[in-house]
């Protein structure tokens, strides 16, 4: 998508320094952090929300909190907890219309989130 944040910076035209990445997935530092550590976990593939998941996408989305889990543990996350989000359209908080997770930790988190 042409007009897409997270397409521009997986494509290498924004600048962005890339913490992870694979052939399915980008992960970078989220710029209006709400964590002493929140990155921004976002598939290659374009995918607008949670709604907008077919079943190929599934396994996806596993490979995801895969790599959520991997960076909690590099980042320190691990023996204390951390949290990862999703917002899903305009109610639910998304603001860039590409399905990303958040990755939160080095805090308490408190429930309910907002």
């Amino acid at each position: 998508m042409k007009d897409c944040l997270f397409c521009k910076i997986i494509a290498g035209e924004l600048d962005t320094d890339l913490v992870y990445e694979d052939e399915k997935m980008v992960a970078f530092a989220d710029i209006n952090p709400q964590a002493p550590v929140h990155l921004l976990l976002v598939p290659r593939k374009h995918i607008p929300t949670l709604v907008d998941l077919e079943e190929e996408d599934y396994s996806l989305i596993g490979h995801i909190y895969k790599a959520a889990n991997q960076l909690a543990r590099e980042k320190g996350l691990a023996d204390d907890g951390f949290r990862v989000v999703s917002n899903c359209k305009d109610n639910g908080g998304q603001t860039v219309g590409h399905i990303h997770f958040h990755l939160l930790g080095g805090r308490f988190m408190q429930w309910p989130p907002g």
